[in-house]
Formats: structure tokens, C-alpha cells, sequence
């Protein structure tokens, strides 16, 4: 079963925001390990994931800087700020809420139509 991308969008910064906080990464592995994660079944177009960069840096949840690459192109790190791991937590307490209160909803159907 696929899910529809507009459903998993309204949470990109979320979901940066939670990678970021694991580690200091780049718009590629981020992406990759969104992949991964999801099973191949969720992958951000580079557009939206770089204007999920912009946006998060402009409100300051996150910083970048360039990576000191020896052998290979210099990369764009990106690491959470300590207002980034704040706005995480509200953003998860949130995500939490929103969960239970659809499956409420959609066991409160399932009952009804029993």
C-alpha cells in the first residue's frame, strides 16, 4: 500500500529536524536515509528538500556549513540548533496528538460499522 505523499509533506521539517538530531548530515544523505527508512516507499524531491533547508535555516532550527571533503566535492552539512531540537519536540507532541486522535476516529467508525 502506497501512502499519499500530501499526508507525509506536512512533515518534512519534522522529519529533517529528527535526522538532524542523530547527526549532522547533507541534503543526500538525508535523503537516502529517508529512503531507507520508509522502505523506498517515501523519497523528497531535491526541490522540497532544499527549500525545507532554506526555510528551517531562515527560522533558525538549523544551521550549515561546508564540509571539508578531501578527495571528493565539498558538501553542505546541516545541524539542528538548540531552538531546531525545541521545535522537534513540539512538532512530535503534536504529530503524537494528531495520531490519536484519528485512530479514534477511525476505530470509532469501524465500531459503528460493525
Amino acid at each position: 500500500m502506497s501512502i499519499g505523499a500530501d499526508l507525509i509533506r506536512g512533515h518534512t521539517d519534522a522529519i529533517i529536524l529528527s535526522l538532524l538530531r542523530e547527526k549532522d548530515s547533507y541534503g543526500y544523505e538525508i535523503n537516502k536515509t529517508i529512503s531507507l527508512v520508509s522502505g523506498g516507499r517515501y523519497e523528497l524531491k531535491e526541490a522540497t528538500l532544499y527549500t525545507a533547508f532554506k526555510r528551517l535555516e531562515d527560522s533558525g532550527l538549523i544551521t550549515s556549513y561546508w564540509g571539508d571533503q578531501g578527495a571528493g566535492a565539498r558538501r553542505k552539512y546541516y545541524a539542528i540548533t538548540a531552538l531546531g531540537a525545541e521545535t522537534y519536540c513540539r512538532l512530535r507532541a503534536e504529530w503524537d496528538e494528531a495520531r490519536e486522535i484519528i485512530d479514534q476516529l477511525l476505530e470509532k467508525g469501524d465500531i459503528n460499522h460493525a
